[in-house]
């Protein structure tokens, strides 16, 4: 996996692209498809398919959502869990555990929220120093 590096993350701020999910369920930013490009395309897979989730296409979920991945060293490597939540003082409204991952941050957060293209409203994707 190419490597993953904070201050590289740290980087950007908003965006000067946008990249269509091949769900067409999202749109991302330049840092998503740094991800994407560095071997995290998993990642944004996983959280363009639960935006098929009823749960987060109501509410405060509709305009806005809090991702994290959060890793953990086991004796069998490394796993993960992915969680969705409308704020971080919030219980999760989706959580997904992964088994194994590469993934090389102890962490990450990533916001979707409510926005548009153009004139065509959407869903995007963006690392929090993009918003």
């Amino acid at each position: 996996m190419p490597t993953i590096i904070e201050s590289d993350l740290n980087q950007f701020n908003g965006t000067e692209s946008y990249y269509r999910h091949w769900t067409r369920k999202l749109v991302y930013t330049d840092g998503i498809h740094y991800l994407e490009s560095n071997g995290a395309g998993w990642l944004v897979d996983a959280i363009a398919s639960h935006q098929l989730n009823p749960k987060l296409n109501k509410g405060d979920l509709a305009d806005f959502q809090l991702w994290e991945l959060t890793v953990e060293a086991t004796a069998k490597g490394r796993k993960a869990t992915l969680t969705c939540r409308a704020d971080s003082d919030v219980k999760p409204v989706v959580t997904q555990e992964i088994e194994y991952t590469d993934f090389p941050l102890p962490s990450i957060k990533l916001y979707v929220e409510a926005g548009a293209v153009g004139d065509t409203a959407c869903k995007v994707l963006m690392l929090p120093s993009e918003r």
